[in-house]
């Protein structure tokens, strides 16, 4: 039999991916125009000129032998030193080519530094709902996730809760802000109140809790809402960053991890995160790619496109009498199931053909999420039949 967490992955898989199948069948059956897939947060907005312009240049002008070849693992030096200074630049930071360890994607930098910290039994905690691959990225690793219940109106975490779920066993704590699925930023004087209650546990238990701050949506933000830099806050922490959604390149598979200096066993963990990139077989981050972020690291997508869908789809929504709260950051709303289970919900809104994911999958059920990140004609199409299913479950 083959190995019992992937036989577990292929009867329980991903609820995203799984509803974004259907919605390709679907376009199949009724035609693309008539589906309205809000399933899988798959950036709609192209990326900048810059990627594709730098891109060209780099195929025509760069030493091959370099460009296609290894490096070191953390990644090629110019373009680590780049994200530093850039860093530094935007944060007010001290970082330099050493703290930084390009990655493939944030998924492949969460993977990097738990397989750096997790010993098998060790306690990852994080705050629910959340992205629900952290369940397997902890899992790989003989980790054990443990959810913090965040405050049920607002989604923010509560920090007397965090304070009662740390244990001798707890290694990290992971932190998405802005949030995958809720769309929630956290304040800055929140972030203050999380570090202060890791300082005190640490001194508790006599131990080192890392704090791993997942951050993908950073610069998808609305509303004039700042994003605080959490090495600033607390000492242990590691950054996990990617370009997915901040350049829509999801497909490329690129981001970093920042390892400060100022982290307990900074010296073996600064190695060791590059050799797990190593031995987990990424062996390093795609070479191309690599060298055009380093390039484009001032570029932007047009954060006001999906601001703009954001409005239309809270607005209409909440009009047609559901309820969320209207998200700060990253590009999805998290909507109430109107008699609360969330998984009867996704398969009414299935029958007008309305492709939604359950939050059960993300421990937060009684809700779904609604990826925005969409045409605007996509959204302005889909109103008739969330119209029609507010109408079904009596909300209007």
């Amino acid at each position: 039999m083959i190995n019992s967490m992937i036989l577990d992955l292929n009867r329980n898989g991903s609820a995203i991916r799984a509803m974004f199948e259907e919605g390709a069948k679907m376009a199949k059956e009724f035609g693309r125009e008539n589906v309205y897939d809000y399933s899988l947060g798959n950036p709609s907005v192209v990326p900048p000129q810059e990627i594709r312009d730098t891109l060209l240049d780099i195929v025509a002008n760069e030493d091959e032998n370099v460009l296609h070849g290894y490096m070191n693992n953390a990644g090629f030096e110019d373009v680590r030193t780049a994200v530093a200074d850039h860093l530094n630049a935007m944060y007010g930071t001290a970082f330099t080519s050493r703290n930084i360890l390009m990655t493939v994607g944030a998924a492949g930098g969460l993977n990097v530094i738990l397989k750096t910290l997790l010993n098998p039994g060790d306690e990852v905690i994080t705050f629910a709902p959340f992205f629900g691959e952290y369940r397997n990225y902890v899992r790989n690793y003989g980790g054990v996730l443990v959810t913090a219940a965040t405050d049920p109106e607002t989604f923010l975490p509560v920090p007397a809760v965090l304070a009662e779920a740390i244990t001798p066993r707890t290694k990290a704590l992971i932190i998405n802000t802005p949030n995958n699925p809720t769309g929630v930023v956290y304040p800055e004087s929140l972030i203050i109140e999380i570090a202060k209650v890791l300082e005190e546990k640490q001194k508790e238990f006599g131990t080192s809790v890392y704090l791993i701050s997942d951050e993908p949506y950073r610069e998808l933000v609305y509303d004039g809402v700042t994003v605080p830099y959490l090495t600033k806050y607390y000492r242990n922490t590691v950054v996990g960053y990617s370009y997915s959604k901040s350049l829509s390149l999801p497909g490329e598979r690129i981001g970093y991890l920042v390892l400060p200096d100022e982290l307990t066993d900074a010296d073996e963990i600064i190695p060791g995160a590059a050799a797990a990139n190593r031995i987990l077989g990424f062996v390093n981050a795609p070479s191309l790619i690599q060298k055009t972020v380093g390039r484009c690291l001032d570029a932007k997508v047009d954060v006001e496109i999906y601001n703009r869908n954001r409005e239309l789809l809270y607005g209409k929504l909440t009009e047609y009498g559901f309820s969320c709260i209207k998200p700060q950051g990253a590009f999805y709303l998290f909507v109430k199931a109107p008699d609360g289970d969330d998984k009867a919900f996704v398969a009414a809104a299935k029958k007008h053909r309305i492709l939604m994911v359950a939050g059960t999958g993300f421990g937060g059920p009684g809700y779904v999420r609604l990826a925005y990140c969409v045409s605007y004609d996509m959204i302005e199409r889909s109103l008739p039949g969330f119209a029609a299913l507010a109408q079904e479950y009596g909300l209007r």
